[in-house]
């Protein structure tokens, strides 16, 4: 009997009604290409695999790896042993939707899905990588802590909303499904668990000109939740590259200087990335 290791932050799913729901709730088909990560011991992969056309499992432990090669056909089944954090996701869904393609005798492109039931202590970097191949993934059924969904699908003006919060809804629309008790899992978690669907945005919420520096403006904008928006950019001038003066940018971007970073919406923040860059 292989049981859960505390290094992995592994809680399997052992609740078959919540692995149904769960799967209901992503409706495979077999249009569909299904990337789980962390299958564990199998509680969704064989509904998953059932229903769509072809499905990738990317499992660390190699001691589960094992077990799962021994339950599923390998040409319905692909198991991976990876990190989901190290792994190359473009070279992987490549690779996928090939054999998507060999398996199912379809032309095109498949609908790339993600299912996860991910350990708390890795889910926002694992996002952070899902979010970066952007509209190549269609959307994302993770199973996380129910205070990171909360922070996740949280609106503007709320105690939850922050660089998370920008980030996913940024690039997809975000809603909470439903919670997970901590018996639907052994070892029994000392948090509460919910499922997040993500649905990919063809385009972006709001458009800018670099990404890249648009989320570094995001992340000073909430790196003291207590300060003002005013005083977080004048303590990143440096590390942004700020030559202007804050109050005359914020007075530009239609912000007043004493808000904080959780009052701003998506299109706030990129009228103050416009203000300050473009």
């Amino acid at each position: 009997m292989i049981t859960a290791k505390k290094s992995l932050g592994q809680n399997f799913l052992a609740d078959r009604q919540v692995a149904r729901r769960i799967v209901e709730s992503v409706q495979p088909c077999t249009d569909d290409l299904i990337i789980e990560i962390g299958p564990g011991k199998g509680a969704l992969t064989a509904m998953l695999a059932e229903a769509s056309g072809y499905l990738v499992a990317i499992e660390i432990d190699r001691r589960l790896i094992e077990e799962l090669q021994d339950k599923f056909a390998a040409d319905r089944v692909a198991i991976i042993e990876a990190d989901a954090l190290a792994v190359d996701w473009n070279g992987l869904l490549d690779t996928a939707s090939g054999n998507w393609r060999g398996v199912t005798g379809r032309e095109g492109e498949p609908r790339r899905r993600v299912v996860a039931n991910l350990p708390y202590y890795i889910s926002t970097p694992i996002i952070e990588r899902l979010m970066a191949v952007g509209p190549r993934i269609f959307d994302m059924t993770l199973m996380l802590q129910s205070e990171v969904v909360e922070r996740i699908s949280s609106p503007p003006g709320s105690r939850e909303y922050g660089y998370l919060s920008v980030l996913v809804q940024y690039h997809c629309h975000a809603t909470k499904l439903f919670e997970v008790p901590p018996g639907a899992f052994r070892p029994r978690p000392k948090v509460q668990s919910a499922i997040l669907r993500l649905v990919v945005r063809e385009r972006p919420a709001v458009e800018v000109a670099d990404r890249a520096r648009f989320f570094a403006l995001v992340r000073a904008a909430f790196a003291q939740r207590r300060k003002t928006i005013a005083n977080n950019l004048k303590a990143a001038r440096l590390s942004l590259g700020i030559t202007q003066e804050v109050g005359a940018v914020l007075a530009r971007a239609a912000i007043e200087p004493q808000r904080r970073a959780e009052t701003l919406s998506l299109d706030e923040f990129a009228k103050l990335f416009h203000a300050l860059f473009e």
